[in-house]
């Protein structure tokens, strides 16, 4: 088996932060410009034998996390209008560099990323998303890399050990104590991070937590009050990595284009 290098782009979360970073009238035909050099250069830097590039669906519906969490990622600025009618032509720019995209159904986009990723790197073969986004983080391991192509930096284990104080594997449960303010998942009222941190260097996950009898007083009585909502959080913060995928490795093989 030859090897495989996978590389899986978050696409809204670049086009967005492109769209947004331009000066003046943001234009879409501008943006899809800039952000195939982006694809240009990350091609070129990683060398990949096969790349995606997933979308959110735009839908009404919010998924299953919303069914968990109502108000997860609500007064979210929504797209703007002139982004979401160029989203064809960005995707046709894609394809004729040979990039594909991929559009998730229901599930967001993260979930189809993680499923992918992770097919690829429990048989061992390099997979790389390309986000910006910390909740990949949890997946991380020795042949799965996250890569912020705007900070030019990896978001790996020191990273998160630095930004969070906890390991990759406890990132849904540092979540579900300490919510994510930005996604409205509220995680435990009154567990801020410094206390999410030294319960779970204490206890190996929220679970631990939840059916702790020595737990110190201070945390006993807001633990025992908002068990649902803890795992409610962390299920929310976790990824699905089991979505049925409709497509198998050889349809997003990378071949160059001129």
């Amino acid at each position: 088996m030859s090897s495989i290098h996978l590389v899986i782009i978050d696409a809204l979360n670049l086009i967005r932060r492109v769209h947004a970073a331009q000066h003046g009238e943001p234009d879409v035909q501008n943006t899809a410009k800039v952000c195939c050099q982006a694809l240009g250069k990350i091609i070129k830097s990683s060398q990949p034998t096969h790349i995606v590039a997933v979308f959110d669906h735009h839908g009404e519906d919010r998924g299953w996390r919303a069914d968990l969490l109502p108000h997860y990622k609500e007064g979210r600025k929504p797209m703007p209008e002139e982004l979401l009618a160029g989203m064809d032509s960005i995707q046709d720019a894609f394809m004729e560099m040979g990039i594909d995209s991929l559009l998730s159904d229901g599930d967001e986009a993260d979930d189809l990323v993680a499923t992918l990723a992770l097919k690829v790197a429990s048989r061992g073969q390099q997979a790389t998303i390309i986000s910006t986004d910390k909740g990949y983080c949890q997946l991380l391991q020795p042949t799965l890399m996250i890569r912020d192509y705007f900070q030019q930096r990896w978001l790996d284990s020191p990273f998160i050990e630095k930004e969070f104080g906890v390991k990759p594997e406890q990132l849904a449960d540092y979540w579900g104590l300490a919510g994510i303010s930005s996604s409205k998942i509220p995680g435990i009222p009154g567990i801020g991070p410094k206390a999410a941190v030294e319960l779970l260097s204490t206890y190996p996950n929220l679970e631990a937590i939840l059916e702790a009898d020595d737990l110190p007083k201070k945390w006993q009585k807001k633990v025992s009050e908002n068990k649902e909502l803890a795992l409610a959080s962390k299920q929310v913060a976790s990824l699905k990595t089991d979505l049925q995928l409709g497509f198998n490795l050889q349809d997003i093989r990378y071949e160059a284009r001129d």
